[in-house]
């Protein structure tokens, strides 16, 4: 018999013409938590995915897309883990959060779950998480009477040394860089403090999900979005997103649109999660060292230093080692500015939400890792904790939390001539910047 897991698709194929037909009217009312992003940030012309199913038959797993029209499809295969990547035009996904997941049901097949998303401007991914070594066959377009559009994705089952081959001979294209803005003569005289806010994850990582399906990409979009407002507000930082929408950014791109913004502070937002202990709760401040502070800090960033390879890409390496000694002072001077940021962090956001038993910790996050922008990792709390995840989804929580974190910044912004770097090493700043790999 084989193997099938889907969605319920009772009438889904007689609507699909015409949800084809109304996509910009279901667009501009705003795409599924999965796709959210601002208004304008997806066009009617993108197609529209309605449902999704895995089935095991013959040795060959098949996943399906059932999709308002036709696209093209690209797929590869990656080691380390063990995945496939299917590249498509931007896809507004409308399917429920459970799919994907597959959690409590038998996997007698090639897949072991999936998950998708925005990759970058334009550009859609699924990444399959495979049970073993598997390839990706030849694709299939088939249309239905109906009109909905079925795309099929067979994976078979193969030794580990053809797998090798394969994903050797794959040619992943790099993720897409946004091309650095030039300076209008306004900005370049605007000596204003420059701040990098970065919501982690996003796209294809969703990280953290909570028991009730919330995905921490989303929690922590919107509480920095939240903090990018009340900055804004008091007229005196400039600032810049490393995403302005759920969308996949690499590690170390998140690292150069710090640099190369000459950024004078860098602010990681996440939210953790520990199933096995649904008791722990509060929030964490990290900064960046070679050395973690402890077993639980060095696991966490390992875990999220793979969110690369969660979106089916191989990370880059980042700033490249110190060099030499000027390097070295600034690299010192920079941590320094980002410890001194953490303990005024901590001050102001104490007394207005729960911190954990450390809550300045130490951990060899690859976001943390620019020897030249004071840069910080704050996460806010557990989804796994009910009662932290009820404070994250708080409109009133999260008012109080960003203007706390406002003050800090002001503080630390207050002995500004401080902040000068060594003239020496700035010619290096450039020649520092890692290229993203595929």
């Amino acid at each position: 018999m084989p193997h099938s897991t889907r969605l319920p698709r009772t009438g889904l194929l007689r609507t699909v013409a015409a949800l084809a037909l109304a996509a910009g009217t279901l667009l501009a009312a705003g795409p599924a938590p999965a796709q959210d992003g601002p208004a304008g940030s997806q066009t009617g012309s993108a197609a529209v995915a309605i449902a999704a199913e895995t089935v095991s038959r013959d040795g060959t797993t098949r996943l399906t897309l059932t999709l308002s029209r036709a696209i093209e499809a690209r797929a590869f295969v990656m080691e380390r883990p063990d995945r496939a990547v299917i590249d498509l035009p931007e896809v507004n996904f409308q399917l429920d959060q459970e799919t994907g997941k597959m959690s409590g049901r038998k996997r007698d097949g090639a897949i072991a779950s999936f998950r998708y998303g925005l990759f970058a401007p334009g550009r859609s991914r699924i990444v399959v998480d495979l049970t073993g070594p598997a390839v990706v066959e030849a694709i299939e377009t088939t249309t239905t009477r109906e009109g909905a559009v079925l795309v099929s994705i067979p994976f078979r089952k193969v030794d580990r040394d053809t797998f090798r081959k394969a994903a050797v001979a794959g040619d992943p294209s790099p993720a897409a860089k946004a091309a650095p803005k030039a300076a209008s003569m306004n900005e370049a005289a605007d000596t204003r403090p420059l701040i990098v806010i970065d919501a982690g994850h996003g796209g294809t990582d969703p990280g953290a999900i909570a028991a009730t399906g919330v995905f921490e990409k989303d929690i922590v979009f919107g509480f920095a979005q939240s903090f990018a407002e009340r900055l804004e507000q008091s007229g005196r930082y400039r600032l810049l997103m490393t995403r302005d929408r759920d969308v996949f950014v690499p590690l170390a791109e998140r690292v150069r649109i710090a640099r190369e913004a000459k950024a004078d502070l860098f602010v990681s937002i996440h939210a953790d999660s520990i199933s096995a202990a649904p008791q722990v709760k509060g929030a964490t401040i990290y900064t960046g060292s070679e050395k973690a502070t402890d077993s639980e800090s060095a696991r966490l960033a390992e875990r999220e230093n793979r969110a690369d390879a969660a979106a089916g890409t191989e990370s880059g390496e980042g700033p490249a080692d110190v060099a030499d000694i000027l390097q070295e002072l600034t690299l010192r001077e920079t941590r320094g500015f980002s410890a001194g940021f953490a303990g005024r962090l901590m001050g102001q956001l104490s007394p207005v939400m729960e911190m954990s038993t450390k809550p300045h910790r130490e951990a060899g996050f690859k976001v943390l890792r620019s020897p030249d922008v004071p840069s910080v990792l704050i996460e806010l709390g557990y989804l796994s904790s009910k009662s932290d995840l009820e404070k994250l989804q708080s409109e009133e929580w999260r008012a109080r939390v960003t203007g706390s974190m406002a003050k800090a910044v002001d503080l630390f912004f207050s002995g500004r001539a401080t902040l000068s770097r060594p003239a020496l090493v700035a010619p290096k700043r450039s020649a520092a910047i890692a290229p993203v790999s595929p």
